[in-house]
């Protein structure tokens, strides 16, 4: 996808394939593109349980984002000597996952304005910590590919995003903690929800301007 989807929207991360002729180490592009896919597919498992087990609306919003970074990372390695067009149709199901898990934790937040209790906010603080040690190294395997391709730099956007999300998560879990209420959670599950909304808005109607391009009009997306 476009940079421009990465403005706004904290669930927008996604970054194009290079290509492989400018990739000085492809091999070793593929396998940390391995690494990154596991380790978002973890982390989504790990806050979606850990979300519902300590109640943590805002825990579930992130789990989200490291769906829509697996999923980009999948993409990545399955189009990386293939047709770029199946990245626009994989990023039309990405789009609509985001926007139905953020119509989700957005109603739920609602709900739990009236009806919700306060989450266990060290669970939700301990697995912040790690979401953000994840990223983190994520950043640091895909450091020495920055260059290979111009919208590859739009990781750094991706991470840092990802991190401000995990933050968020820690914030919220501090705001329990100290209130006993699940005002500081239901907060920062509403607003993440919200981008995830923004963020998969954007890819769907990039993904679509993409598939109504002609095959020449796919070289670079």
């Amino acid at each position: 996808m476009s940079d421009h989807c990465h403005s706004g929207a904290q669930g927008c991360c996604s970054h194009d394939t290079p290509s492989l002729d400018s990739l000085q180490n492809p091999a070793r592009y593929r396998r940390v593109l391995w690494v990154a896919l596991v380790l978002n597919a973890a982390m989504f498992a790990v806050e979606l349980v850990a979300g519902a087990q300590a109640g943590s609306l805002s825990l579930l919003a992130d789990a989200i984002d490291f769906a829509g970074d697996a999923l980009n990372y999948g993409v990545s390695l399955a189009v990386l000597a293939s047709a770029l067009t199946w990245r626009a149709r994989a990023a039309v199901v990405k789009a609509m996952s985001m926007m139905g898990f953020g119509l989700y934790v957005l109603g739920s937040a609602v709900w739990g304005l009236w009806h919700g209790q306060a989450p266990e906010p060290l669970t939700m603080g301990m697995v912040a910590l790690l979401a953000l040690a994840t990223n983190v190294g994520v950043a640091v395997m895909l450091y020495a590919f920055r260059e290979g391709d111009a919208n590859m730099r739009s990781v750094w956007l991706c991470s840092r995003n990802d991190a401000i999300g995990n933050v968020a998560v820690m914030l919220a879990a501090a705001g329990v903690f100290g209130t006993g209420s699940a005002w500081p959670d239901l907060l920062v599950a509403g607003l993440m929800a919200a981008l995830a909304l923004q963020g998969g808005w954007a890819v769907w109607r990039q993904a679509r301007e993409e598939l109504r391009q002609p095959a020449s009009g796919h070289a670079q997306m």
